[in-house]
């Protein structure tokens, strides 16, 4: 199968999750004997190698996100008449079997219009908010069809009745959103499909695929006797919320738990940062917390040091992949049941579940794991079982590779 992916970021010019899972699954399905060629953009992260890969072509620009600056209008027809010809140009390489569309935050979502207008099967991989909250906002397809001002409205009638528009559109479609049908279309999470649908977009249809881990990538905590050192990983940001694993960190130790310190491994904007380090010296943590930061491949390595994560995310987490990281390594987690998370966490199962922005709550949990070396083993080797037989990446491409096969047979 000859399959053309669509994404916006690609390692090694990743921000997060999803450009990372997308390589890991093109990685597999290349090693399935599928022929896998890549179209992103050109947005680079700075620091990072420029790579050249056969199989990857960054011609797409992006407008407005990642620091990229935000275009008028007069001047974001060229970047999406550039996009559209880089797309152009793909397909006509290429000759794909399918056209597999990942991640579209900061693309011209009018490309959509374009390929769903043609004879080669789409499918859309979707594991974040970029249908939810951002396709209506596109710029470009908003100023077209989204109700504005006068004088848009006014000069959009002029181009319409001028014929310019159905110029403009046979090089830029500028049709609405609506249009869009996402015939073949897979979440990472039941809760992402419906709270997609919630916001009228017609996907109810879709399955569900959940993120999946390199789970054999994770050494594995070999024993559950000591209870001392918690972990927090994520974006030091409000929406990841460490301060509910700063204040639960302190909560715990005036239960009592006086030998429990707290590492936070992440990066975040300045003021946050600052208003981080701020809670920790006004509850006296200094000696207690400390802000750390590693690179995914060490990261991998450092979970198993630890003795329990924290995952205190409030803010509607597609499905998150740092408890499958912990789970993979034999650490138990006490989790919010935020987003997703409400179809991996099992209570007292495979994890302990506390409450988003509750730090009292997660301090009750960080009792009860240290009360009981048996709960910590128990639950822990649960979730290393179910990591690896459930959210395993292999088994995940696999049914993606089956999902695929079914839309080019149907």
């Amino acid at each position: 199968m000859k399959i053309l992916v669509i994404t916006n970021l690609y390692p090694p010019h990743e921000i997060g999750g999803y450009e990372l899972r997308c390589r890991d699954v093109c990685d597999r399905l290349k090693a399935l004997g599928h022929e896998i060629h890549i179209l992103t953009s050109n947005h680079s992260v700075a620091g990072r190698p420029q790579v050249v890969e056969s199989n990857v072509s960054r011609k797409l620009r992006i407008n407005g996100m990642y620091g990229n600056p935000w275009l008028p209008i007069q001047k974001l027809y060229g970047l999406e008449k550039h996009n559209h010809q880089a797309l152009a140009r793909e397909i006509e390489a290429v000759r794909p079997a399918v056209i597999h569309v990942w991640n579209m935050g900061g693309i011209s979502k009018s490309l959509l219009l374009r390929i769903e207008q043609g004879s080669i099967p789409v499918v859309y991989d979707v594991s974040d908010h970029w249908i939810a909250r951002s396709l209506r906002a596109d710029v470009w397809l908003s100023w077209w069809n989204a109700p504005g001002s006068f004088a848009r409205s006014a000069l959009r009638g002029i181009l319409t009745f001028s014929g310019i528009r159905c110029l403009i559109n046979r090089a830029v479609p500028a049709a609405s959103w609506d249009s869009i049908r996402f015939s073949n279309i897979y979440f990472c999470s039941a809760f992402m499909r419906d709270l997609t649908a919630s916001k009228g977009w017609s996907v109810s249809h879709a399955e569900v695929i959940h993120c999946g881990i390199e789970t054999t990538e994770f050494p594995v905590k070999p024993d559950h006797s000591r209870f001392e050192k918690l972990l927090w990983v994520g974006r030091l940001s409000a929406d990841k919320d460490p301060l509910t694993a700063i204040r639960a960190l302190a909560a715990a130790r005036r239960a009592g738990h006086t030998g429990l310190a707290l590492d936070l491994y992440g990066h975040g904007d300045a003021d946050y940062v600052a208003m981080v380090d701020a809670e920790i010296a006004n509850l006296g943590l200094t000696d207690f917390v400390r802000r750390k930061s590693a690179p995914a491949a060490e990261m991998r390595k450092l979970y198993s040091q630890y003795d329990a994560l924290l995952f205190t995310s409030n803010w509607g987490e597609p499905f998150a992949l740092t408890p499958l990281e912990a789970m993979s390594s034999g650490l138990p987690v006490i989790t919010s049941l935020d987003g997703g998370q409400q179809e991996l966490a099992r209570h007292g199962v495979n994890c302990l579940v506390a409450e988003a922005a509750n730090p009292d709550l997660y301090a009750t949990r960080i009792a009860e794991l240290a009360a009981s070396s048996q709960l910590r083993a128990s639950i822990a080797a649960t979730g290393l079982d179910e990591a690896r037989t459930r959210f395993d990446i292999d088994p995940i491409t696999r049914q993606i590779e089956a999902f695929l096969l079914k839309v080019l047979q149907s």
